[in-house]
């Protein structure tokens, strides 16, 4: 009886011994794990790392290498690097830093200059120009990808705001006679630009919408539809209608006519094979309607004035064509697939590459156009066209 009574306390004792040193040993395990789980949700809530990316060296050496009066690259690789001439870039520069905050250099909290207005255009440029990530300009102009973000955003934002009322307008009385004159020296009175569409892929289309954007297994794209004259002048631009729409379907959304209808427009008169006709007109391909604003090719020529017909209006029809080749040229953040989820965002930097564009085209064009219309200037010299505005009779 001693013998088992005493193993019974035994095993009493060793019970409560390793009750206790388990829960010791739990205890410190949990800690442990809570202090490394709570460790790690304080660390993902830390700020980001700071980095030094001398912006004042990345001025210094944009300077140096562009702008100085003893810059490292000439004038044409300038040109080529940022798609327009100096001064042309230089009147953006300046028009922006003095009208928007975002572009003017302050100062921080330590009293240190931030990035100036040059840094921050030319990487809005080099991204337009070259279709590049926003980090690629880090390395460059010594700035963060979410702030190259930023300054394509603000650019667009105010390359639209500050140019594009001069640069995306209708036609006053001096372009439209012009574009006539050009008309009938090609050979086509009446005329005053040749209008098409083209397609921008939309990589990133949300899902949901890409029914609506894709032909069939094709990839989403949203249409530009666009009237330019032969100097590559884009003098509308209709963007944004799905890719599953053909040019008829984004003619029947336009507001290319919206002019005509309303009674807007300046009455144009010219005479062709002694016919009098009232109506400026387009030139288009085979897919455009019958109307009389529209003038197309003849399919199969069936004599030599037809065919010389049809050659001389296909030529001049790739007048809008032109304009997309150079365009997407220009800017190839235009021809590549477009990464951004927000449409606004596409428009916006559609808007603002024709806005540049445009500009591009009246600072370097010698003239206005390069034929020479000094002939239609003359007194003696009687036009086969005349053009009058709306509520004045003929």
């Amino acid at each position: 009886m001693s013998s088992s009574s005493s193993d019974e306390v035994f095993e009493e004792r060793f019970d409560e011994v390793f009750e206790e040193r388990f829960d010791e040993v739990f205890e410190e395990i949990f800690e442990d794990t809570f202090t490394n789980i709570v460790e790690a949700q304080t660390s993902h809530h830390r700020s980001r790392a700071y980095i030094e990316r001398n912006r004042e060296g990345g001025q210094y050496r944009l300077w140096n290498d562009y702008f100085s009066e003893d810059a490292t690259f000439p004038s044409q690789i300038f040109r080529r690097r940022f798609r327009m001439n100096k001064d042309l870039f230089l009147r953006i520069v300046y028009g922006l830093s003095e009208n928007f905050p975002f572009f003017q250099q302050r100062r921080d909290a330590t009293g240190r200059l931030g990035l100036s207005a040059l840094q921050k255009c030319t990487a809005a440029i080099r991204m337009l120009a070259y279709g590049s990530a926003a980090d690629t300009v880090d390395e460059y102009l010594r700035l963060g990808e979410t702030t190259a973000l930023s300054c394509l955003r603000n650019f667009t934002d105010g390359i639209i705001h500050l140019f594009g009322g001069d640069y995306l307008r209708r036609p006053t009385p001096e372009d439209l006679q012009r574009l006539l004159d050009i008309g009938e020296k090609r050979g086509f009175p009446g005329m005053v630009g040749s209008i098409d569409c083209m397609h921008w892929e939309w990589k990133n289309c949300p899902t949901a919408w890409k029914g609506q954007y894709a032909r069939g297994s094709g990839k989403p794209t949203i249409v530009l539809e666009a009237v330019a004259s032969q100097d590559l002048w884009i003098w509308h631009a209709f963007f944004g209608p799905p890719g599953t729409l053909n040019d008829i379907n984004v003619l029947d959304r336009s507001p290319v006519f919206d002019d005509i209808l309303e009674g807007r427009a300046p009455r144009v008169r010219y005479m062709v094979n002694g016919h009098m006709y009232k109506l400026a007109y387009y030139l288009t391909d085979g897919i455009y309607p019958n109307w009389s604003t529209f003038i197309q090719s003849i399919k199969l020529p069936q004599s030599p004035k037809q065919e010389l017909f049809a050659k001389a209006q296909e030529a001049a029809r790739k007048d809008v064509e032109r304009a997309f080749g150079v365009l997407q040229a220009r800017f190839a953040i235009v021809k590549n697939p477009v990464r951004t989820l927000n449409k606004e965002k596409i428009w916006k930097i559609m808007r603002a590459c024709i806005i540049l564009h445009n500009m591009i085209v009246e600072n370097e064009r010698d003239g206005y156009i390069r034929y020479d219309i000094s002939e239609f200037e003359e007194g003696d010299v009687t036009r086969t066209h005349r053009w009058k505005p709306t509520g004045l009779q003929i």
